[in-house]
C-alpha cells in the first residue's frame, strides 16, 4: 500500500466566524499575512512528509476558507521543485468548470517536466457550489466535462503535428504544447468515485479509481470497478488502481490521539457548513441520481456504522472510527484499524491519508506524519490483496 499525505490547507482562523464556510463568507474575514503563513506552513509539511517517504495529494477549491489552493498546478509546480522523492498526485482538477482545457494541459506538461516525471493528475467534476464561481450552466456540465477530459488528454499524449480542435464548448485554432510532459502518452490519470456506476466507468478507462470518506460504501465501488476492469481488459485490476481518503491521527498514546482528532473533526462539522441552495443546483446531478437519492430519503448521503446504521448528526470518534472515515489511537491501533477496514472493503493499495485536517496545529502535524511513517508505513507497505499474507487474515 501506498500512502499519500493530504491537507485541504484550510484558513481555519475563519472556522471562528459564524455561518457558512464557502461561496458567502466575506473575503474581509481573510488576513493575507496569515493566510501566507499557513499556506507555507502546508508547503513545510508537504516537504517533511517527501522527506519522511510519503507521496503527496494535492486538491482545489474556489471561493472556501476551508482550502485556500485555489490551483492544484501551481502548489503542485512549487512542490516539484522542493520535493526530491514523492509521486504528486493533484485530485483533482474540476476540468468541466475551466475556461481553457489547453492551459491545463500545458500546467500540467510543466509540472511534469519540473518534477522529472513524477506528477500523477485526476480529472474530477468538482463540487456543485462551485459552478455559481465559474458561472457555468450545471445542465449538460458533464458533456463539458468529458469535451474537457479528452481535449487534455489529446494535447498531452499528441507527439506529431500541431492540432486544431472544433468541439461544442472549446474552440482552437492551434494546440501545441511546450513543453511537452515527460511521462507519456500522459501522466496517470486518477478519478473520484462515490457509486458504483461512477466506478465502472473509470474502470473502462484503466484509470485509477479513489473514493473519498465513504466508509462502508467503498466496498461496492472498488467491487464494481475490478468487475468491470476485468470484463474490460481481460486481467484483474491491481491494487493500485484503488485508493481510499481517510483522516489519521496517531500517537503514542489513544488519549493524545484522540485530542488530535477532536481538532480535526473540524473538517466534518465547521468546514461543512454551507447554505442549501448551493449543494445541489438544477441539472448539475442527473435525474437518475435525483431519483435515487429522494427514494433513499434524508439519510441516502450519511455515512454507515458497521451495524449498517447511519452516523449520527454529532457522531464520536469511535462513530467516526467504526464508519472507516477516521483511523485514530496507538501506532498498532491505527494499523490494526486500517488493515479491517482494508479487509472489509475488499482491498486497496493507495491510503491518501490526511495527516492534517481542521484545526490541528503544526507541531502536532509534524508529530503525526513522523510517528505514522516510521511504525505504521511500513507494515502498510507489505499490505495487498494481491499478495495475500496470514499477518492480515486476523482483519477479514
Amino acid at each position: 500500500m501506498k500512502v499519500w499525505q493530504f491537507s485541504e490547507q484550510a484558513y481555519h482562523p475563519a472556522f471562528d466566524v459564524p455561518g457558512p464556510m464557502r461561496v458567502t463568507l466575506p473575503q474581509h474575514h481573510c488576513h493575507p499575512s496569515e493566510a501566507g503563513r499557513l499556506i507555507n506552513r502546508y508547503l513545510d509539511e508537504y516537504v517533511l512528509a517527501d522527506e519522511l517517504g510519503y507521496n503527496i495529494m494535492i486538491n482545489e477549491h474556489h471561493a472556501a476558507a476551508t482550502c485556500m489552493s485555489t490551483s492544484c498546478m501551481t502548489t503542485l509546480a512549487i512542490l516539484a521543485r522542493q520535493t526530491k522523492r514523492a509521486r504528486l498526485l493533484a485530485l483533482g482538477i474540476p476540468i468541466g468548470n475551466r475556461a481553457n482545457p489547453v492551459r491545463v494541459a500545458e500546467e500540467i506538461a510543466m509540472a511534469d517536466v519540473i518534477s522529472n516525471g513524477r506528477l500523477e493528475v485526476g480529472l474530477v467534476k468538482g463540487a456543485a457550489y462551485e459552478v455559481f464561481m465559474s458561472n457555468r450552466q450545471p445542465v449538460r456540465f458533464m458533456d463539458r466535462y468529458w469535451e474537457a477530459h479528452d481535449l487534455i488528454l489529446e494535447a498531452l499524449s499528441n507527439t506529431g503535428d500541431n492540432f486544431s480542435w472544433d468541439g461544442e464548448f472549446f474552440n482552437y485554432r492551434a494546440v501545441s504544447l511546450w513543453p511537452r510532459p515527460i511521462q507519456q502518452p500522459t501522466p496517470p490519470i486518477w478519478m473520484t468515485a462515490s457509486s458504483a456506476g461512477s466506478a465502472a466507468q473509470q474502470a473502462k478507462l484503466g484509470y485509477v479509481c479513489a473514493t473519498f470518506l465513504s466508509g462502508a460504501v467503498a466496498r461496492s465501488v472498488f467491487a464494481s470497478y475490478r468487475k468491470t476492469y476485468q470484463e474490460t481488459h481481460g486481467r484483474p485490476a491491481s491494487d493500485d488502481r484503488l485508493g481510499y481518503l481517510g483522516l489519521v491521527s496517531v500517537a503514542t498514546d489513544r488519549e493524545t490521539a484522540f485530542q488530535r482528532a477532536e481538532q480535526m473533526k473540524a473538517y466534518f462539522t465547521t468546514a461543512a457548513r454551507l447554505d442549501p441552495q448551493f449543494r445541489n443546483p438544477a441539472g448539475f446531478a442527473s435525474v437518475k441520481d435525483n431519483v435515487r437519492l429522494l427514494k433513499a430519503g434524508p439519510n441516502a448521503v450519511r455515512p454507515r456504522l458497521r451495524d449498517g446504521s447511519p452516523l449520527p448528526s454529532n457522531p464520536t470518534i469511535e462513530q467516526y472510527i467504526d464508519a472507516g472515515l477516521m483511523f485514530v489511537g496507538t501506532p498498532d491501533e491505527v494499523f490494526e484499524q486500517i488493515g479491517r477496514f482494508h479487509a472489509e472493503v475488499g482491498g486497496f493499495g493507495n491510503l491518501l491519508m490526511m495527516g492534517q485536517a481542521g484545526t490541528l496545529g503544526h507541531a502536532e502535524t509534524v508529530e503525526n506524519l513522523t510517528l505514522f511513517s516510521r511504525e505504521v508505513m511500513p507494515r502498510l507497505a507489505e499490505m495487498s490483496v494481491d499478495t495475500p499474507d496470514v499477518r492480515y487474515e486476523a482483519f477479514a
